[in-house]
């Protein structure tokens, strides 16, 4: 094995590691799916998406298995790796999750998080913000997502950041239709900015209406964008809703 002591007798620095290719393959497909590039129904071909991406099916395999556990694949027999469709009943259910567990983590950020944490959740919103302002949909709603998370990080309760984590993983594609049209982006920036507010003022009662609020008002806007019911094949028509 190679020294890495330096030459002076110091402690050796911890080498700079390059994002793995499994890394890059699993944000790479998950991109695709949040954006619609691979929409709902859509069956993933590995040997074609693979060439997209410039990487052999072993890594794409094992990024399936990852987006299979966070629920945005599903396998299915006869056709292999599909993109995870979602009901209405499927989305409700999960945002009812998500608003009790957030608003809840709202509460327990507001009694709990140090100065450095608020100051840290802040500085994210500063830089989803800058986003916004240029439209950068993608990467300010990575930053909105982890706004969402920061609320259960800073809450210091491990158990319910888990529990958002696993719901809000299944979530990213839907919430990300929400803000589909420049009315409804708007609205949900604004809820965000009283978001931030109400933490820096440990508000925890006005955090927690918030996040309600802006939770309620997600199933508005991205309820008309989804199905009755699974489709029960590829081939067929959509379903009315």
């Amino acid at each position: 094995m190679t020294d890495l002591t330096s030459f002076d007798g110091s402690a050796p620095e911890t080498p700079i590691l390059r994002r793995s290719l499994h890394d890059e393959t699993v944000a790479r497909l998950r991109d695709m799916i949040i954006d619609g590039r691979l929409a709902p129904g859509d069956r993933v071909n590995e040997g074609d998406v693979g060439r997209r991406l410039g990487v052999s099916r072993t890594p794409m395999r094992e990024a399936l298995k990852t987006l299979a556990a966070e629920g945005l694949i599903e396998n299915v027999p006869g056709r292999g790796a599909v993109v995870r469709a979602f009901t209405r009943h499927d989305v409700f259910d999960m945002l009812e999750a998500l608003k009790i567990i957030e608003q809840e983590a709202g509460r327990l950020a507001c009694a709990r998080a140090s100065d450095a944490d608020i100051a840290s959740l802040r500085a994210v919103h500063d830089r989803m913000m800058e986003l916004y302002a240029v439209r950068s949909r993608l990467n300010y709603f990575k930053l909105n997502q982890d706004i969402h998370s920061g609320f259960a990080r800073i809450s210091g309760n491990a158990t319910l950041l888990w529990a958002h984590e696993s719901i809000q993983a299944r979530m990213k594609r839907i919430r990300f239709v929400g803000n589909g049209s420049e009315d409804k982006w708007a609205a949900a920036v604004a809820e965000h900015e009283e978001m931030i507010v109400a933490l820096e003022a440990h508000d925890g009662d006005a955090l927690a209406e918030v996040i309600g609020r802006h939770i309620d008002r997600t199933w508005l806007r991205v309820q008309d964008a989804l199905p009755e019911r699974a489709p029960a094949a590829p081939a067929e028509e959509p379903l009315a809703s």
